[in-house]
């Protein structure tokens, strides 16, 4: 039993291309550092500072526009100057910015500076993403999306840890820290892979002459960006909204409601690789998405309906966390299915932008309902509309098969 156990987790991550790990490693060290965002409110709010609580959430509105504009932007320069040189400009860029943020006290600055910020750093993601899809084989590059997806989750998870010790010794040390790793994934990704290692800059015509299709004119691609913000704006409130509820409605500790989040990322660094391995080609990608966007609506609808308690939270994050395997990586072989070399850069900007516009406007949302109308009126609600995403993804499947 343990061998063959053994031997299903090194299938599930044998096969990837030297470049695709490098990728990922690239990644983590790049978001280990992510500690200013999630302590920016309690930052601005401190006494020293001095600004209220409506300032600092405008504040992270702000960089969540900053996050729009700079998938848009990451995406046009990654067809037009290549995927190494917009991931070397973000990081770099970025890196200065945060340092720079960090000497900034006018709110004025804060703001401006918080949005170039966002912008510059935010154009990372589609050249990343364009570079993953090169690097990988056909038969693979789902599981490339997910050793990604796994190195963004445990580099958020080691930047959060940091981060919370670092903001109780001193808050600049986070603008700091924050700016360091990303000269230093700069740094690793021009060592290892270099200009030598990008394919050439694609033309605007494929092989027969033809001109590449714009992703604006993708009518399918269009409605799946629709359902992603639908879904992704949904399950948004796994981090916003939902650790509120449990503490005003269960009364659950802190330390519990930690021990919940733990549980989800735990199981998708154990379990992913390998589920996505055993899943991966046997159906449309957008069946499993599909599936997975209903296991995240129902986890939402059954806080309505089974008895609240401590156990139901538990089960219903394990819903959440599986719907989450079999939605994420998927969703990314999808758009990538879709793309030729010359537009790939504008499809992944695109996807950017949507998840960007979830992350402002789901937790914005979900906060709103639940103070006006209450935390049972948000549960169906967003079981519903997520449901209904899931539903959008699985009439996709039938369009794209015609």
């Amino acid at each position: 039993m343990f061998a063959r156990t053994l031997s299903l987790y090194q299938n599930a991550y044998s096969g990837l291309s030297r470049n695709t790990w490098l990728l990922s490693i690239v990644m983590l060290i790049n978001r280990s550092g992510t500690m200013v965002i999630p302590f920016m409110t309690i930052y601005l709010t401190r006494p020293a500072m001095g600004y209220s609580i409506g300032q600092a959430g405008a504040v992270v509105g702000v960089f969540g526009l900053g996050a729009v504009c700079g998938g848009w932007l990451g995406g046009r320069l990654t067809d037009r100057i290549g995927f190494h040189r917009v991931q070397y400009m973000a990081l770099a860029g970025g890196g200065i910015l945060f340092m720079v943020l960090g000497q900034v006290t006018s709110y004025p600055l804060i703001c401006v500076c918080t949005f170039v910020l966002s912008v510059v750093n935010e154009a990372f993601r589609p050249a990343n993403s364009t570079a993953i899809a090169v690097y990988s084989k056909e038969d693979n590059r789902t599981r490339s999306y997910s050793l990604n997806r796994l190195a963004t989750n445990l580099g958020w998870a080691v930047g959060g840890a940091i981060g919370g010790v670092l903001a109780s010794i001193n808050f600049h040390l986070l603008f700091w820290v924050d700016g360091s790793t990303n000269l230093a994934a700069m740094l690793l990704l021009r060592f290892f892979l270099g200009h030598s290692a990008e394919p050439g800059v694609a033309k605007t015509e494929d092989v027969a002459g033809e001109p590449v299709g714009s992703p604006y004119r993708d009518k399918i691609y269009l409605g799946f960006l629709a359902c992603t913000i639908v879904f992704a704006a949904c399950f948004f409130q796994l981090f916003s909204v939902l650790p509120v509820f449990y503490k005003t409605a269960l009364h659950m500790p802190e330390y519990m409601i930690g021990l919940l989040m733990t549980m989800n990322g735990l199981l998708i660094t154990i379990v992913e690789m390998v589920l996505v391995f055993r899943l991966e080609g046997r159906r449309e990608n957008l069946v499993y998405v599909f599936w997975g966007t209903c296991l995240v609506a129902s986890s939402y609808l059954l806080l309505d309906i089974l008895p609240l308690s401590v156990y139901t939270a538990y089960f219903c994050m394990l819903l959440t966390t599986v719907g989450e395997m079999m939605t994420m990586s998927f969703l990314a072989s999808f758009w990538i299915a879709r793309t030729h070399p010359a537009n790939r850069g504008q499809y992944a900007g695109l996807y950017t932008i949507a998840w960007s516009t979830a992350q402002v406007i789901g937790p914005a949302g979900g906060a709103e309902i639940a103070q006006r109308a209450g935390f049972r009126v948000l549960w169906w609600l967003v079981g519903g509309i997520c449901l209904a995403a899931g539903f959008g993804f699985r009439r996709l499947v039938r369009q794209d098969r015609h």
